[in-house]
């Protein structure tokens, strides 16, 4: 509540178990859940930084609520510098494809093996790509990357 971390958190952020974007995420959602009683809900389970974007790992209610109101997630976009992802706290390498890709329908999430025995992952979304495309599919292609270590490689259902 007050940005001072209890020692046994402390100690959990010099042992690595607890990263600095886990903290500042948590300090960000208690400020807010002053303002928004909602927010007070919501379950943190993880937060990590990428290239300057924000994954948050929720429960997946806490994910529909943030999805259900624009404003919300609009208020919780304003608190971070870089974007923020909204990914369901232990999910599969599908489903966090899934929640990256949010709200953009995908049709198939396919494995490939290139040569040398690298494998890639094959994701065809609905649509096609153009300037006014609703999320940056190359932000995607590194966070997936850096988080996940999923090669990935999109492909639009229409050229």
């Amino acid at each position: 509540m007050n940005g001072i971390l209890c020692p046994q958190c402390e100690s959990k952020l010099d042992s690595g178990q607890l990263t600095k974007s886990d903290v500042d995420a948590s300090i960000k959602l208690v400020q807010l859940s002053q303002k928004i009683p909602q927010i007070e809900k919501f379950t943190l389970n993880s937060c990590r930084e990428s290239d300057g974007n924000y994954v948050l790992y929720l429960s997946s209610v806490d994910i529909m609520t943030i999805r259900q109101s624009r404003e919300l997630y609009g208020i919780l976009q304003g608190e971070f510098v870089g974007k923020i992802w909204l990914v369901e706290q232990g999910c599969d390498d599908k489903k966090f494809i899934e929640d990256m890709f949010f709200p953009i329908k995908i049709l198939a999430i396919n494995q490939l093996w290139a040569p040398g025995g690298v494998r890639k992952t094959k994701v065809i979304v609905s649509g096609r790509k153009t300037s006014r495309f609703p999320i940056d599919v190359d932000k995607i292609i590194v966070i997936s990357q850096h988080l996940r270590k999923i090669e990935l490689v999109v492909e639009f259902e229409r050229k």
